[in-house]
């Protein structure tokens, strides 16, 4: 099925014009602000905003000095807070930066690297935690050229490595605590944040460059700006490679979603590293003139999150379904005095979330959906109620169908079918690629549509309901899992003969990881046994990932080209079964 959107309208911006000398081209300030404030204006319609809107088109656009840096001369928002770093105690012990504090800064940032060696094109991997130093070199590479390469800070020593060495990364700006967990040699730059560490440049010397920055030259609007490493059903996680357009401008989808206006103080609970921190903690607030208010992720346990929501005066809030549980579970306590938008993504939101928080503050709960290889594609917009396991309509600029996951061939309302991105009319959120796999990127831009590997089912008004990925793929405390990639680690252990891990339920998690383990010959179907490949995945798994239960068992269940019937896993009863931290 095609799913309900009004054909968009172009965004025009009115000029004069001489019969004798042509008017000039608005500036791209001017284009993407009249595009930005399309959505303001229809942020409670969602037919009206699809009907109204259009990506702004580029040649030339460099986001961080062609609206973040005209938002910070402007004298309406130059004094504006844009980042409000929660401190330990009251809201005295904040840092807060203004917009005009942190375009200078990441100017001074980007003059800095650039002295440094940075050049437009280079890959700079980042691994840092929610402190200032996140906005300031991601403005910083932004406004250089430079392609991003976020990581999250439990990053596996192996993990970095193939970072460091498929992203081609020549510069590594990562927190002093995790520097020990990279290569020796590969990099021209090394810099630590929070402390000086022998072989590493102290992000601190920053503060005293006095050199300025000049851009070398006009940013392509296609050139590429991120690329994020996320799980695959290989072995390899793939590289999702997004540009100067995509995610700055793409992120437009998320604002009307998120309900962001400009003025709001926005916090996302999510880590630098993972899509969703550019999306909810950057971009979104960002393109709306709004503050972020970001929270250590050591200081994000429920009853601190409540609390800083009052104390702080938040109105909007984005959080994965696993925190609202947790918050819900804590005792939500009186709705958040100028707490406005409430919002969740990553997995459906089960009915007695919504109903709690609605009972408690009287808050619409909205869920919506995206993925790192896009921007936000549908969502439960402001205004409208939030029901369990839809995650929405499709978002303004976003054209969504339904198709056969084999034929490709539209289904009908209310029958099962892949979520896909039309491209006859090609969002600007919509990534360029996979780097380095054509073949990847060629499937999932099959027969004219951009493939999610979703499914849902969707009704004749266009409302989306979640029911599950189309491989084997799943979601364990809001991060993806792919079984493949925990299997390969049980493999290398010399206690395993053959191994198949599965999505098992978790009342927090929604699910966690379970592996079936044949054990190798001279080893027993025991908790010693048990313990030994717990310490391995503790060993070679960031935490995200770790098998959680280990259940032995006889030979697999498997197709005859040799595939594991995962399916038949899941249906089995459980047996005996050991868990981490036993």
């Amino acid at each position: 099925m095609t799913l309900p959107a009004a054909t968009p309208a172009s965004v025009t911006t009115a000029v004069s014009a001489s019969e004798t000398t042509p008017a000039p081209a608005p500036a791209p300030y001017e284009v993407f602000r009249a595009a930005r404030d399309t959505l303001l204006a229809h942020r409670e319609d969602l037919e009206a905003a699809h009907e109204a809107f259009s990506w702004p088109e580029f040649t030339h656009f460099n986001w961080a000095l062609d609206w973040f840096d005209e938002i910070a001369r402007h004298p309406e928002t130059a004094g504006r807070p844009a980042l409000r770093l929660v401190g330990p105690a009251g809201p005295g012990s904040d840092q807060v930066v203004t917009y005009r504090e942190l375009a200078a800064r990441s100017s001074q940032v980007a003059g800095w690297l650039a002295a440094l060696g940075v050049r437009r094109g280079d890959a700079v991997l980042l691994a840092l935690a929610n402190r200032a130093a996140v906005w300031e070199t991601t403005l910083a590479a932004i406004k250089l050229g430079a392609v991003v390469i976020p990581t999250y800070t439990t990053a596996t020593p192996a993990e970095l490595a193939d970072r460091m060495a498929r992203g081609e990364v020549r510069h590594v700006v990562a927190e002093a605590a995790v520097t020990d967990r990279f290569p020796a040699a590969g990099t021209v730059n090394r810099i630590s944040v929070g402390a000086p560490v022998p072989g590493w440049t102290d992000y601190a010397d920053s503060r005293a460059f006095t050199g300025g920055f000049t851009p070398d030259a006009p940013t392509k609007a296609d050139d590429v700006l991120f690329r994020y490493f996320t799980s695959g059903t290989t072995s390899a996680p793939k590289m999702v490679e997004h540009t100067h357009t995509s995610y700055p401008v793409g992120h437009l989808s998320g604002m009307y979603w998120n309900g962001v206006v400009p003025g709001d103080l926005h916090l996302n609970i999510s880590l630098p590293g993972w899509a969703k921190h550019a999306w909810s903690s950057f971009f979104v607030p960002f393109n709306a003139e709004a503050t972020v208010l970001a929270l250590p992720a050591e200081d994000a346990a429920p009853r601190r999150v409540l609390d800083v929501l009052t104390s702080r005066g938040a109105t909007t809030f984005c959080a994965p379904p696993t925190v609202w549980r947790a918050l819900v579970a804590e005792g939500l306590g009186p709705r958040p005095p100028r707490l406005r938008e409430a919002a969740s993504a990553g997995e459906p939101l089960e009915e007695p979330l919504i109903e709690a928080v609605r009972a408690a503050w009287g808050i619409e709960l909205r869920d919506g959906f995206g993925q790192t290889e896009t921007t936000a594609q549908a969502g439960t917009t402001p205004g409208q109620r939030a029901v369990a396991g839809r995650i929405g309509r499709a978002l303004p600029g976003y054209r969504l169908v339904l198709v056969d996951p084999e034929t490709h061939e539209p289904v009908p309302a209310g029958s099962p079918g892949e979520l896909c991105v039309d491209l006859t009319d090609r969002p600007a959120g919509l990534m360029n690629g996979y780097t380095g796999d054509a073949e990847r990127t060629a499937r999932a831009f099959a027969s004219g549509l951009y493939h999610t590997g979703d499914l849902v089912l969707g009704d004749e008004q266009g409302h989306l309901s979640y029911l599950s990925r189309a491989d084997d793929m799943f979601k364990s405390f809001d991060h993806r899992i792919s079984p493949l990639e925990l299997e390969q680690v049980l493999l290398a252990q010399p206690q395993v003969a053959d191994a198949a891990v599965v999505p098992v339920p978790d009342p927090v998690g929604l699910w966690k990881a379970k592996a079936y383990v044949v054990p190798a010959d001279g080893w027993e179907p025991d908790a010693h046994t048990a313990r030994v490949l717990f310490k391995a995945v503790v060993r070679d798994l960031p935490p995200e990932k770790q098998v959680r239960v280990v259940e032995f068992t006889g030979p697999l269940p498997r197709t005859a080209s040799g595939k594991v019937r995962r399916a038949a896993l899941r249906e089995r009863e459980a047996g005996s079964e050991y868990a981490l931290g036993d």
